[in-house]
């Protein structure tokens, strides 16, 4: 069973498509049923980022370890609670819808509840840890990271602020 944490995770709507939160993109996942369609709807998912600027496609937003190029960037929104504004693009179709999720999870999320939120329990429960590769997981695991440490540096700046 998903906790609290999970379930509210992606409260912010990535596009106006079916799924645009967690829960959401669960039931639409258990419903699908088989891999097949699961990955066509995760391709789908991925059509509906946001768009990426180009001036961003830099080595600097570059994120390491994946096999694909993947270009992350986020802001911190000076709200309060202050909430992290995450665009991210890949030039593969099925690592965009991977992002797409990873967007529902954590943007628009305060740095403590990105901290907080487990996207290997999300990942495990839409069972994408057994369809990707080693290579997808790391190049998931390289997104994650850049996220986590995003979040990390604004509790900090936060911190220190207070």
């Amino acid at each position: 069973m998903l906790d609290s944490t999970l379930l509210d995770a992606g409260k912010t709507p990535l596009s106006q498509s079916p799924a645009t939160r967690i829960p959401d993109l669960i039931e639409t996942f258990d419903a699908l049923g088989d891999w097949e369609s699961q990955c066509d709807y995760l391709i789908d998912l991925g059509y509906e980022l946001p768009e990426f600027p180009e001036a961003a496609r830099t080595e600097a937003n570059r994120v390491r370890g994946c096999q694909s190029n993947v270009w992350l960037t986020a802001d911190v929104k000076a709200t309060d609670p202050p909430s992290v504004e995450i665009v991210a693009d890949s030039d593969s179709m099925i690592v965009r819808g991977l992002i797409a999720v990873l967007l529902m999870a954590y943007s628009g999320r305060t740095p403590d509840e990105i901290l907080q939120t487990d996207i290997r329990e999300i990942f495990a429960r839409l069972g994408l840890n057994r369809q990707l590769s080693s290579a997808r997981r790391n190049g998931l695991e390289g997104m994650v990271k850049r996220i986590k440490t995003i979040a990390e540096d604004a509790v900090q700046r936060q911190a220190k602020a207070s």
